[in-house]
């Protein structure tokens, strides 16, 4: 990958939604090679696809909640069966491994307090073999970037 592909990666995820003419003429480059470098991105798997960034509150889902999560074993089958319930659980949005204390941080998005209650309950617990849950409530998002710093 070159500049002129983060270049026009950084382009699209500033706006997904532009013309291939637009993107083009945005990155400096004729309308043929700039639609020829995008599908080799596409095809290579830099770009995973291509989705609509949408207010959480607006959609209904205003509580977004940091949640760490540490396990009571690390063996693999601990390990495999945690992120395989994880993974099909709608509220979590991400799931990311950690070093230090902690094993695993999600970010939720829940209608309300009542609702991250029961998503506790009735989804983390039951998966079994948690030694311990931190959670942090979000009151306000300073910064929320989509498109990557460029790289050196």
């Amino acid at each position: 990958m070159d500049n002129k592909d983060r270049q026009i990666i950084r382009a699209l995820q500033a706006n997904g939604r532009m013309t291939n003419l637009e993107l083009a003429e945005q990155v400096n480059l004729s309308p043929s090679p700039c639609l020829r470098r995008v599908r080799i991105l596409e095809e290579k798997g830099v770009i995973k696809g291509y989705s609509a960034n949408v207010d959480p509150v607006a959609y209904g889902l205003p509580v977004m909640v940091f949640v760490r999560i540490r396990l009571e074993r690390h063996n693999e089958d601990a390990v495999r069966n945690f992120e395989r319930h994880i993974q099909a659980i709608d509220e979590v949005l991400e799931c990311h491994v950690l070093t230090g204390q902690m094993d695993y941080q999600l970010r939720v998005l829940v209608p309300g307090l009542d609702h991250y209650e029961r998503f506790i309950r009735s989804k983390i617990h039951p998966i079994g073999g948690v030694a311990s849950i931190d959670t942090s409530f979000v009151y306000s998002t300073v910064k929320a970037q989509t498109v990557y710093p460029p790289a050196d």
